[in-house]
């Protein structure tokens, strides 16, 4: 029998002692964990147990989606579906377990097991994962674990994609991006999540941890929609920041209209050398014809850029600066980032406020991290800034500062 694997999850197919995978919804991720092991018990005789972190029925597991992968497979013959397993015709079976329901004696039963199957792996509870791993310990046995991550600190999170996981182990990224049969009616949902949420589209469809909205610079402020300028808008405003390593160089471009602020093209690139930065920066439509605002703590590279033909300049910068620039940002009623501002997006809903360690309190302090497009966007509206304008021409004044939130 030929089966068809999406290409993420191929490495999956490896032999190896964890095999996991985490993203978002419509990722096909449990789809493809349960193709394996039908396939897996079509092979060999194979004793598996599909777990949950609470499993009140048998209508809370993945029983029915193995039933129909059974019947899509063509392979019913070969199985027979009972009420709580399923058995294969070589001698292997299946069964549901919840391991709440577990103690360090019951969980003993299953030791002779060949994979465990943990379905919504982001709710298995540290005691659980600690009962689980030395259960399935026959030679050459798997641990298989599928989830959409909540926090880093969850358990599955801290095994698999902490800072040592184990050395026998293969896990892959998947989101719907990957799914070649991902639903048109999903597609739908989750464009409107893109659209009026971007936190809960990030954490729902792209698999990113929940988000400490409390300290979020951008809380409230930011929609995702299409929109094409008008020619009465104010505009339009470039502004650039530099990179190269690890920090990307950026290029944004804006407008402003009745109070909002709208990101319309952006460019973004790591490791871009500094000769190969032109052809980054046109890639923004109009980028040669206006002016463009720029980190000036590179002046070599503001040099370069006007000898190829950019009316650029430096940014004022100077102590204050950044904060200055944050409460204007938050002046606007909205602003608006265009779907194709991929990474402008991103950093709106990454870019935050500190957090004391022990306390939880929020900090009047930026993280000095995910805020190269945002740097950008600072720096292309510096003469508004510095002139006290925003679309309603409020000063930055007048704006409440975050710690009276």
């Amino acid at each position: 029998m030929r089966i068809s694997y999406p290409p993420v999850f191929k490495p999956l197919l490896a032999p190896a002692r964890y095999l996991g995978s985490w993203g978002g919804r419509g990722s096909a991720k449990s789809h493809h964990f349960a193709t394996m092991m039908i396939a897996r018990h079509l092979q060999k005789k194979t004793d598996s147990v599909c777990i949950r972190e609470i499993q009140g029925s048998l209508k809370e597991s993945v029983k029915r989606l193995l039933e129909k992968k059974i019947e899509q497979m063509g392979v019913g013959s070969l199985f027979t579906v009972l009420d709580n397993v399923i058995r294969c015709h070589n001698g292997g079976q299946i069964i549901f377990s919840g391991m709440q329901n577990h103690t360090a004696e019951s969980i003993k039963s299953l030791e002779g097991y060949d994979i465990a199957w943990v379905e919504e792996a982001q709710s298995l509870s540290n005691r659980s994962l600690d009962l689980l791993r030395p259960t399935i310990r026959k030679p050459g046995s798997q641990l298989w674990f599928s989830w959409n991550p909540n926090k880093p600190s969850d358990p599955i999170d801290r095994l698999l994609r902490g800072e040592n996981p184990p050395k026998d182990a293969i896990v892959v990224k998947a989101n719907y991006s990957d799914n070649p049969w991902f639903p048109d009616v999903l597609r739908d949902e989750m464009i409107m999540d893109q659209q009026r949420d971007p936190d809960k589209y990030a954490h729902v469809w792209l698999g990113e941890y929940q988000s400490v909205s409390d300290a979020q610079v951008l809380k409230g402020k930011v929609s995702i929609d299409s929109f094409i300028p008008k020619e009465y808008w104010d505009g339009p405003y470039f502004g650039a920041d530099w990179g190269f390593s690890t920090d990307p160089t950026t290029l944004v471009k804006c407008w402003i209209h009745d109070d909002y602020l709208y990101i319309e093209h952006e460019a973004y690139g790591v490791g871009v050398e500094i000769d190969h930065t032109p052809a980054l920066f046109r890639t923004v439509p109009g980028a040669e014809d206006h002016v463009i605002r720029a980190d000036s703590a590179r002046p070599e590279t503001i040099s370069y850029m006007r000898r190829a033909g950019f009316n650029i300049r430096g940014a004022v910068k100077g102590k204050g600066s950044v904060e200055e620039g944050v409460m204007h940002l938050r002046s606007y009623r909205k602003i608006i980032i265009h779907p194709r501002c991929v990474h402008a997006i991103e950093e709106s809903r990454l870019y935050r406020y500190k957090t004391d360690r022990l306390s939880g309190d929020i900090l009047p302090e930026l993280v000095d991290a995910d805020q190269h497009c945002i740097d950008a966007i600072r720096y292309s509206l510096e003469p508004i800034i510095h002139r006290g304008l925003s679309g309603h021409s409020i000063t930055t004044s007048t704006i409440t500062p975050i710690t009276a939130w």
